[in-house]
Formats: structure tokens, sequence, C-alpha cells
């Protein structure tokens, strides 16, 4: 048995990874990054437009601040959010680009004096202002006041993801690619490192570590279409979902991103609509300012997918042999700025379609992109029930999102959780209470059980294939726990995803090779994969409203009364059928932005009781409180500045005096 032991094991090579595995490096801890594929091509370099950060640089974000990417972060979350950790995210952004800006990142910057740019499908003219010439630029993006979103082209996480990569190496931080874990090693709720498998040579060695980090991203591959790569099929929320202890939230929280090309589910950026591009349905029409003609096509991502299906559902998508799409219109920016600032799209749209986006317009439509669900953490990363355990990124239920994400805050989010999540892994790590004291036995326990069940599948005689099972999972989510649900629905998935799983206990394979074996591995992520779905279905089928990214045709109103809360799920047993759910109250009384209207279509949502109480409780703080200082009319509503490391808590700096 091989046993390799460290401070810090890091379980992804993505920005949230690989941010994480710096700043603990740096505060002088070892640190090992496990990947399943090299770092660099981690699904972290897909993403496109941009990392929102409150800079406010650029004219067209004038007066930008923390407060208005707060309340843009809840409002998009629809008040499912942590407010104080959509707070202290907010606050840390601005930090994070300049930092990334220092290791490399070659931001879009200011350009002073005149400028074209497409708002709302017409050709303005934008000034800059010299002061702001050479600084950090930004794009709109939807569900947002101000332009936030800072880019690099449409090539942002590519970007990102070299810099931090580079920053990886120059700290001496060992990653080790084609790694696998396969359980996490735990006792007593205490979480000790994990078992691994390499994808390689087939050999199985145990990580044991003060402090284990899952940042492997989402689970969108457990749809039929999603612009997520091959990679993102939830295996390390899985790990931490059948140790029986961690807790995962927020599972039927699915963001579904509009425009993904048709058929292959490639994302075009929603840079494409911020720089001013239009949707358009079968007879050309521009539709959605019919639906929302405040925002139009830069409302958050879970209407604007919506309203597309909605206008499907009426006859108006075209028809193609793949569904019905719509058309994305970007030609109206001009050749210049798409070839120039939506580099990626046009490739995208030459290898994948045969058509150039500056001419022609591309077809999309709705695709599974995100996952708001994850392990669920407490505000410094660690697993709120599984001590030592910590996540940060898509994987984690930080939770800053809610029930929806907005376009950006992802990728800020990785750079910007791994940064505060790394210092209080070092904290924790600085403490004699993470030392470890674990059996050589106990270690051995997992490492045997995993391999066994590795023997089990390559010489079982097992009966099932794991293709048609996954091909039917994909069809179930897609087709039943999609963009609109409906109890009937969700209870047919539910029962269906059970039998599933029952038929992946007798899954066989037929190559025994030791080393590279898709098929094996095709087989052991299946039940995980599987256990993932279900946390998804039976937390939408039970959540009787809507909100968010979370829709339900038969309670379409949003209900704080009976359903502000973030819902709960662990696996109770290894040959256990469902999860058990349970639910988290998201508390009113302690919040700096009460639940309110989002801004988009009628006022559909049924009021909490406290939030009468909580919004006259504000009023009369606010009088108390200068009316002009911003930061201490924050801190008397809801005080998040403690909780940040030290050396994050300084304000940030902006041209604007009083910003």
């Amino acid at each position: 048995m091989k046993i390799v032991y460290t401070d810090v094991l890091v379980i992804g090579g993505g920005l949230a990874g690989l941010r994480t595995a710096v700043g603990v490096k740096q505060r002088g801890f070892d640190t090992i990054v496990l990947s399943l594929v090299p770092a660099k091509r981690s699904h972290s370099a897909a993403a496109q437009g941009g990392m929102q950060a409150s800079l406010g640089h650029s004219s067209m974000g004038s007066g930008d601040n923390e407060d208005v990417h707060f309340e843009d972060t809840v409002k998009g979350s629809d008040w499912g959010a942590d407010q104080r950790v959509a707070r202290m995210f907010t606050h840390v952004a601005p930090k994070a680009i300049r930092e990334l800006a220092g290791w490399g990142v070659p931001w879009n910057r200011v350009k002073q004096g005149e400028r074209e740019a497409v708002i709302n499908a017409e050709r303005v003219v934008i000034t800059e202002s010299e002061s702001a010439h050479g600084l950090i630029t930004a794009r709109d993006f939807g569900g947002t006041k101000k332009w936030r979103t800072c880019y690099t082209s449409d090539g942002t996480g590519h970007a990102m993801l070299f810099a931090l990569g580079d920053q990886t190496i120059a700290n001496g931080i060992p990653v080790m690619e084609r790694m696998e874990a396969l359980a996490l090693i735990h006792e007593s709720g205490r979480c000790y490192g994990a078992v691994v498998r390499s994808l390689v040579t087939g050999e199985l060695t145990a990580f044991l570590a003060r402090a284990t980090t899952i940042a492997t991203g989402g689970y969108g591959r457990i749809y039929k279409v999603s612009t997520n790569a091959v990679i993102c099929e939830g295996t390390g929320t899985a790990i931490a979902l059948e140790t029986g202890v961690a807790e995962l939230g927020n599972m039927e929280a699915v963001q579904f991103h509009p425009t993904a090309i048709v058929p292959a589910g490639i994302l075009t950026t929603e840079g494409c609509r911020g720089d001013g591009g239009i949707l358009r349905d079968v007879n050309g029409h521009r539709f959605m300012p019919d639906y929302e003609p405040e925002k139009r096509e830069l409302a958050s991502r879970d209407v604007v997918s919506r309203r597309m299906t909605e206008h499907m559902r009426k006859g108006l998508g075209v028809k193609s042999p793949y569904g019905d799409h719509l058309w994305l219109d970007i030609s109206v920016l001009g050749k210049d700025h798409v070839h120039k600032n939506l580099r990626e799209v046009t490739d995208i749209c030459r290898y994948f379609l045969g058509i150039d986006p500056a001419n022609d317009w591309i077809p999309v439509r709705p695709t599974q992109h995100y996952s708001m669900g994850g392990i669920r953490t407490d505000h410094r990363g660690e697993s709120t029930t599984l001590k030592g355990l910590f996540a940060c990124g898509e994987a984690a239920c930080w939770d800053m999102h809610g029930f929806n994400r907005l376009g950006g805050n992802s990728v800020a989010e990785t750079v910007v959780a791994g940064m505060i999540v790394s210092e209080f892994i070092a904290d924790y790590c600085a403490d004699s209470a993470s030392d470890i004291n674990v059996s050589t036995g106990l270690v051995r326990e997992f490492v045997e059980r995993e391999q066994a069940g590795l023997d089990r599948l390559v010489s079982g005689g097992g009966r099932e294939q794991a293709g048609p099972i996954r091909q039917r999972m994909e069809e179930i989510m897609i087709d039943q726990v999609g963009i609109f649900r409906t109890g009937e629905e969700l209870d047919r998935a539910v029962d269906e995803l059970e039998d599933l799983l029952a038929r992946s206990r007798n899954l066989g394979v037929r190559s025994s090779a030791p080393g590279p074996n898709p098929e094996l591995v095709a087989a052991y992520r299946l039940p995980k994969m599987l256990k993932l779905a279900l946390c998804a279905a039976l937390g939408a089928r039970e959540r009787t409203e809507s909100r968010g990214a979370h829709f339900r045709e038969d309670f379409p109103q949003r209900n704080d009364r009976d359903w502000l809360n973030r819902s709960i799920t662990t696996w109770p047993e290894a040959g256990a059928s469902l999860p058990n759910l349970g639910y988290e109250t998201i508390a009113v009384a302690d919040m700096e932005l009460p639940p309110g209207f989002r801004g988009y279509g009628t006022r559909n949502y049924i009021d909490h009781p406290d939030s009468a109480e909580r919004d006259a409780r504000i009023e009369k703080i606010l009088e108390t409180v200068d009316p002009d200082d911003r930061h201490a009319r924050q801190a008397a509503l809801m005080p998040f500045d403690h909780l940040l490391p030290e050396k994050y808590r300084p304000r940030n700096q902006r041209l604007e005096a009083t910003a």
C-alpha cells in the first residue's frame, strides 16, 4: 500500500484548485494538486466572457462599487444566497482582478476618447475619460446595473488559467495529472485525505493530508446536452456525498445558459449579448423586448433561458434535424469587433457550424451550463459536517449564487474563493487541532475497499453495461429535470433514476486492462453520477415553488413564506436508493437586503412574514447613520469584515473619491 503525506491535498486543477494551492503554499504549507487532465486543459479554460469585479473604470461602469455588485448578486440569486458570503466575495473581487493583472493576465484596457458601441441594437458613442486611460475596462453582462465584467476579448478563462498555472510552477507546487480521487478517507467526522487512482497505471495510492480541498467543478454531464467539458461529471462532489457525513446544498439549482450552439452544445459567451448581440426567432424578429422590455437580452440567465423556451413552445423556433432553435445575431456588432473581441466565438462557429458569425446568425438554444449546488460549506470554505474537508469553486455551495448565478460571477468565484479559502486552510493547518492521527489500518481498509470494487467490476460477472444506463440518466435529466419542471415529471424522474441506480450495482466490464481503461472508468463513475442526479431530482420534486433557475410550472410563484431555505442532502449508506433531504433556513432577520422584486416579469412571489419587520428595522438603523457614508451604512446593516482574512479587509480604491 502506497501512502503519500502532505499538509494540503487539492483535488482539482482548475482555477479554484490552483488558486487555493498557491495561497496555501505561500503560507508555507506543502501542497499537492491532483488533476484528471493537464491543469491548463481544465474546464476553467472554457470561460469566455469575463470576470465580474466592481472597478468602475469605464464610463459605463462609473459609480460601480461593492454595494451595487452585492445587490445584483443577491437579486440574481433570487434571494437564495448567503448574503455575508456575497459581501465577502464582492469585496475581494477587485483585489483578485488586480492580483491576476500582476500575474500576467492581459485584461482589456480603457482607451481615452470616443468609441462606438452597440447598446439595445443601436450604435452609440461612448466617451472614456483621460483619467481612466490604461486601466482595466469592462463589458456589459446580464443581470447587472453597471458594466462590470472584466475580460480578455473572449478568452478570459484561458488567460486566467495559464497565469495561475505559471504561478503554480513558480511556487513549486506539484500537480499530478491523470489522477482521480475515488473516495475520501474519513473517520468520526474527520477527513484525512483520499484514495486516488492513476488513470495511466491503474495503481491506487492513499494521499493523507491535514486538509483536503475539493475543487472539481460542476456536474453538468449528468445531462444529455451540456456546455461542460466531458470531465465535469461531479465525481468530486459525489465522493463527498458518499462519505455519508458531508452535506450537499441546493442540488436542484441547475442553470441553463441561453446561447449554446446547436447541435454541439458548445457555449457562445454572454459577452455576445453584453457587447450588443440580439436574439431573433424564425421570422427574424427580435423577441426579448416583448418579454423583458427593460433588460431584454441582458436579463438574468435563468430568465432569458425560460423566455427563449417559451418562445419556441409558441412555434416560433427554427426547425432543424436537431430540434428547434433560435438565432443569436452578432453581425450587428460589425466584423472588426467580432473578429477581435469575440475570437473564440468566431473559431467555434467556423469549426463546428461552418459559418462566420460576423455575417451569419448563430443557431442557439438554452443548454445545461452551471451547478449552483455542491458541497455545503461555511464562509471559510469548510464542510459544515466533515472536519478537515474544504471545497471551493463550482464544486462548493459556499453559497454566493443561491438559485441562480450571474454571468461573470463564477470565474470570479473561482479565484476569490481560492484566495479566501486558502487563508482559512492555512490557519487551520497552523493550528495543532489539524494534526492527524490516523492508523494505517484505517487507510488500508479504504484502499482495499476501493480495489475490491474495481475488481468486482472486472471479474464479478455483472450483466449491466454503463453506456445505456448513463444515456437514459442523461435523457431523464434533460427532459424531466430541465428548465421547466412539474411534479408529475419529477416523480417519474426520481422513480426511474432509483431503478437505474439499482441496475448500476450490477455493472460489468469486458476489459481487464489495469491502466488506461475507459470502460472501467465509465463503470465506476456512473453510480456516483446517478446519486447526484437523484439529489437534484428529489430536491426539485420536493421544492414546490419557483426560485431562480428552479422553475416549477405547477408552482410558478417564488414562495418566501415556505421555501426561503437551502436544501441539504446526505447519502445515508452505501446501499441506499435515495438521499436524505432536509433544509437549512435562510434568516430574513440577518439580511442586509430582504426579499423583494427581482425586476423581471410581474411581482409573482409570496412574502416572508419577517420581511416587513426587517424592512422597518433597516429604516430605523439607517436613521442613525450618516447617509453619505456608504461603508458605515453597510456595516450597520450586516457586518462582514470580521469574517474575512485580515489581509483582504482593507477597502478597495477607485478613481471616484466617493466610491
